[in-house]
């Protein structure tokens, strides 16, 4: 994780707790899917989604719709950038390019753990990493499903990796 300008050693607690204020009460869409913010740190943040089946496919059992696992990469990779600007709350992130790898049904919250891979000058990049429970069909004993053995009750079920535009005042 680098950082042309600085490095950070510590988000500013008065900051971490405007972006959970922002996400989890404020911005509409973030705050509708009852978006909540793990965890806030230089590089790194942990955001969850809980399960609601008004986010759920009609399949049978439901499975969680996966633009919310997209949202959740967009979002945590972009406030994982502003840990690492000089003024995480006055200068800007946009993002330029988001990629969304589906690795398998999620079926319980979603929590997304995002990483800075780099805060360039005006460039950063993020990846994400989305784990859910598994569906509740998923029969580990069964010939047909094989592909199961081994996981655990939780597995990731998204990756992703998204650039942004950095607006350093």
């Amino acid at each position: 994780m680098a950082d042309d300008d600085s490095t950070r050693s510590a988000f500013p607690d008065d900051a971490a707790a405007f972006v959970q204020e922002y996400v989890e009460r404020e911005h509409g869409y973030l705050s509708w899917l009852d978006t909540r913010v793990d965890a806030i740190e230089p590089g790194r943040v942990v955001m969850t989604v809980p399960y609601d089946e008004k986010l759920t496919n009609t399949t049978s059992p439901p499975t969680v719709h996966g633009g919310i696992a997209a949202t959740l990469i967009d979002t945590a990779g972009g406030i994982a950038q502003r840990t690492m600007l000089n003024d995480p709350i006055g200068d800007g992130v946009a993002t330029v390019n988001l990629n969304v790898n589906y690795l398998r049904r999620a079926s319980g919250d979603l929590t997304a753990t995002a990483e800075v891979v780099r805060a360039g000058g005006t460039i950063g990049v993020s990846t994400v990493t989305v784990i859910s429970s598994l569906p509740d069909d998923v029969d580990r004993s069964d010939e047909a499903s094989r592909r199961w053995e081994g996981t655990r009750e939780e597995e990731a079920v998204a990756t992703g990796q998204a650039s942004y535009r950095l607006f350093r005042g």
